[in-house]
């Protein structure tokens, strides 16, 4: 037996932010990071609580580290807000959503309302039940996984993501694309996580580039909003791959933006996991099949599976040309000898990582390091 559930309200559209002001004659606690509060976007946020009760926790870092959480959760207990607000990328909902879970247990503060406002197209994480936290010390991260984590509400505002500079538009808009082709070939897809997907798909492929190109493009903003979400619901519900395994654990080491990490590994793990070789193969992986039905949604032509794996790794390649971003680690400011010394950790910590548990194919050690060896 299989189920399909969707328990975050989402609200888009023109002044999605007036949603909050639902929120009147409550407290509430504001989970952020401090650029939010320096560019006065969290005006946006403050100007909708109109009687001003309201506490900010602005703290937030990258990868947001276990101290983190605990300082979040105490002051949480502190103020007993009947809502938590997270506003920002990935890092904040995800610091939110640890902050917001343990403080409903360490407070009995089970009624408290949680809303997440993503200010970046890329993590989905306003409908994910997933949240990543990092261990500093070991160089790890923790996906913390738990029903109990997925907000209430999410408000999907393009305005927010309308100043973002392009660097971040297409290491985000990469994740989105990653986010949707894993959860499409994960051995958990369903026809409900499929349509999620592929319109994540289509959605990026026709908008992404635009949303790069122009800050001022609102519709490719909008679509690019909503792409991210969809992608978020998809995987959801279908988890991901070998391609995320390997991104955590690069991240955790090697501190290279998730996003990135994602677009460089992308054409590889496609490639492996299609597994298809000579130039006329007889039989196809299920992953190539399922490749090959995402390239044509994206009207890539071919006369064979192969000839349209092919060809929709080579549009992905020309899309990250087009936006500029790195094709290797050492592109991203690695130096070889620090990458080396970490390889076969990064490859050990992945075959741990829950994201293995389904991907199309099963890899073994030498697998995750002849793809780290070809990313290098």
């Amino acid at each position: 037996m299989k189920t399909f559930e969707i328990k975050t309200k989402v609200v888009f559209g023109e002044d999605a932010l007036g949603y909050l002001t639902t929120l009147k004659d409550q407290k509430v606690f504001i989970v952020t990071d401090p650029f939010m509060v320096k560019s006065g976007m969290i005006e946006r946020i403050t100007s909708k609580l109109t009687t001003g009760n309201y506490e900010i926790f602005q703290d937030v870092v990258p990868d947001p580290p276990m101290e983190l959480v605990v300082e979040g959760v105490s002051k949480v207990t502190a103020y007993r807000p009947d809502a938590v607000v997270a506003l920002g990328g990935g890092s904040a909902i995800d610091a939110a959503k640890a902050i917001m879970n343990f403080s409903k247990k360490a407070a009995n503060l089970m009624d408290m309302e949680f809303i997440a406002i993503p200010t970046t197209s890329g993590t989905g994480s306003e409908v994910t039940n997933f949240a990543v936290i990092t261990d500093k010390q070991k160089g790890v991260k923790y996906p913390l996984v738990s029903s109990e984590l997925l907000p209430q509400v999410a408000i999907l505002e393009p305005e927010l993501v309308r100043s973002l500079p392009s660097a971040i538009v297409a290491d985000t808009g990469m994740d989105v694309l990653t986010h949707a082709v894993e959860a499409y070939v994960s051995t958990k897809a369903t026809d409900f996580s499929d349509a999620l997907a592929e319109k994540a798909v289509t959605l990026v492929f026709e908008y992404l580039l635009r949303s790069y190109q122009s800050s001022d493009d609102i519709e490719a903003k909008e679509k690019m909003h909503a792409a991210s979400c969809l992608a978020g619901m998809a995987f959801n519900e279908a988890s991901l791959g070998l391609n995320h395994a390997i991104a955590h654990n690069i991240g955790g080491k090697l501190h290279i933006p998730h996003g990135r990490t994602n677009a460089i590994l992308l054409p590889y793990v496609m490639e492996y996991n299609s597994k298809m070789e000579g130039y006329n193969p007889r039989t196809y992986t299920y992953a190539a099949k399922r490749y090959a039905k995402l390239a044509k949604l994206c009207g890539i032509q071919g006369a064979t599976t192969r000839t349209l794996v092919k060809g929709f790794i080579s549009e992905i390649q020309r899309l990250e040309r087009e936006m500029k971003m790195p094709s290797s680690i050492k592109e991203c400011g690695v130096k070889e000898e620090v990458y080396l010394e970490n390889k076969k950790e990064i490859a050990q910590g992945a075959l741990l990582d829950a994201c293995m548990d389904t991907n199309p194919r099963e890899a073994t050690l030498s697998d995750v390091l002849e793809i780290l060896h070809q990313i290098r």
